[in-house]
């Protein structure tokens, strides 16, 4: 039977730091890098998101041709919090199941100046679906301009809206940036520090473009003021050395420990994007694990396995505190967890952490 060997378990963990709708930073912890790049992959190209995929052009007598005009209406951010029921236009489907949503657009200008066409001109003809464009005729935000129209043009068009990927195209990516940096770790040394003047310590403090080092007039001793500003630009390095003193400080990154920020384009709200990243990271694990355990039965010429830990919807089978099975998610007491080498968003009672 297919284990894992207890040596390479691990418990990633994630607290976070900040939480807004549109902007999120949270920490990685207890993983490698290869982890903490999926995650990143996985939220810009595999969360599922609506945007523009079909323009109809019935009348386009604006400046702008129909290709160009598509094409900025694909780049519209839609609300997407329906997407993950939708189905993609290449995937079995019932009836029931949703596809596709319609917006019509008809403007025409009257009158003399220029008339923007925006964002706001775009009419659901299925506001059931509950899609509309981000900040949708909202009074306290300025709509998104799709073109500019004179005394006589019209635009008239039917757009319809289908569910996507950011590896099908660039118009699903649900965030705006989603980056990390590995946590930098930073160890000054006192007795080198002791041999320098005021004067040399606070040249050292200066030649860090990030102001990672501040001076402290009252213990006379250079300090770290924020850890996480360096840039690995090595400037306060090459000074130290200048100064004669290359052991004053150490850098290194922290090899299992990431800092993450990701800033969302509306569509999502950027908890939701983390959360559906690392259940798609899960699901991707599993399939793995049984494609493994499948090859190996195949190899040894036994009866295939069925997957380990498989209950309702692909997730783990119930266990303790309702827990699922080795590989699956489960809810304990602090909030949302995985175990064997999945994710554990639960804290001990924590707001800071899942």
């Amino acid at each position: 039977m297919y284990s894992r060997p207890s040596r390479n378990f691990r418990k990633p963990t994630i607290v976070i730091r900040t939480n807004e709708p549109d902007y999120m930073v949270f920490e990685l912890k207890n993983t490698d890098v290869s982890s903490a790049n999926a995650l990143r992959r996985v939220m810009i190209a595999e969360v599922p998101t609506i945007a523009i995929d079909l323009v109809e052009m019935e009348n386009n007598t604006t400046v702008l041709n129909d290709e160009f005009l598509a094409h900025r209406l694909g780049l519209l951010p839609l609300v997407s919090t329906e997407a993950a029921g939708w189905k993609r236009p290449f995937e079995w489907s019932s009836d029931s199941d949703m596809i596709e949503t319609a917006f019509s657009l008809d403007v025409a200008c009257t009158v003399d100046g220029v008339l923007d066409v925006t964002s706001n001109d775009l009419v659901p003809l299925n506001p059931e679906h509950r899609v509309f464009p981000v900040n949708y005729q909202n009074p306290d935000e300025k709509p998104i301009v799709i073109c500019k129209m004179r005394r006589g043009q019209q635009l008239k068009l039917v757009a319809r809206a289908r569910k996507g990927i950011g590896k099908d195209h660039a118009k699903f990516i649900p965030v705006a940036t989603a980056v990390f940096q590995y946590k930098p770790h930073i160890v000054l040394s006192h007795s080198a520090m002791a041999e320098m003047t005021d004067e040399e310590k606070q040249i050292f403090v200066h030649s860090d473009p990030s102001k990672t080092f501040k001076f402290n007039p009252i213990t006379r001793l250079i300090e770290v003021d924020n850890e996480e500003s360096y840039m690995y630009d090595e400037e306060c390095l090459v000074k130290a050395r200048e100064l004669g003193r290359p052991d004053l400080v150490t850098i290194t990154q922290l090899q299992d420990h990431f800092i993450f920020r990701v800033e969302g384009t509306g569509v999502l709200r950027v908890a939701d994007v983390v959360r559906q990243a690392i259940e798609i990271l899960h699901k991707k694990c599993m399939d793995l694990e049984v494609g493994a355990q499948e090859a190996m039965a195949i190899a040894k010429g036994q009866p295939l396995p069925s997957a380990p830990g498989v209950g309702m919807d692909g997730m783990g089978g119930p266990g303790p505190d309702d827990g699922m099975g080795p590989m699956g998610m489960g809810m304990g007491p602090g909030g949302m967890g995985m175990g064997m080498g999945g994710m554990d968003m639960g804290g001990h009672g924590g707001g800071s952490s899942w």
